[in-house]
């Protein structure tokens, strides 16, 4: 059992460090703020699974805080169950000029996370207004819980 759990945290880092400089391709980008968000309680449906969360973007810049609510939706190993927990991206932008609301929209990534009691996770994702959007993972899902799960992640944020 610790030899999976090592197995999988370590497989996280590399996903962690790997899509972040794909996502970046030859385009100038720049963080240009951070999403905040709070995760909803989840359970594992082994190939998948469903949760609900409320976001705030804080921009880097002076400008008002934008509100938004959304899902995440993973596709892949997800066993067990874990309670709400919040995540922080790094919000970054093709040419580091941000667009209100241009975080709406579809994002797909790789995602990971594990649970023993406290666990942590992390969600690498690209998308929004025409793709041009990534959020990096600021620092890890905090949650509570017992739950093993990698795969591929879809967020909707509205």
């Amino acid at each position: 059992m610790i030899k999976t759990v090592k197995s999988a945290a370590l497989g996280m880092l590399l996903l962690a460090s790997i899509l972040p400089a794909s996502a970046q391709n030859s385009t100038h980008r720049t963080q240009v703020g951070a999403l905040e968000c709070s995760l909803a309680p989840r359970v594992g449906l082994i190939v998948g699974s469903h949760r609900r969360m409320t976001c705030r973007f804080r921009p880097s810049n002076p400008g008002p805080v934008e509100v938004y609510s959304g899902s995440i939706t993973r596709v892949g190993l997800d066993v067990g169950i874990s309670a709400g927990g919040k995540m922080i991206w790094g919000v970054i932008a093709r040419t580091g000029r941000y667009t209100p609301r241009a975080l709406a929209g579809k994002y797909v990534g790789a995602s990971g996370d594990i649970a023993l009691g406290l666990g942590v996770g992390a969600n690498v994702l690209v998308g929004g207004f025409h793709n041009s959007v990534a959020l990096q993972p600021l620092s890890v899902e905090g949650s509570a819980g017992v739950n093993l799960a990698l795969g591929v992640a879809g967020l909707r944020l509205h």
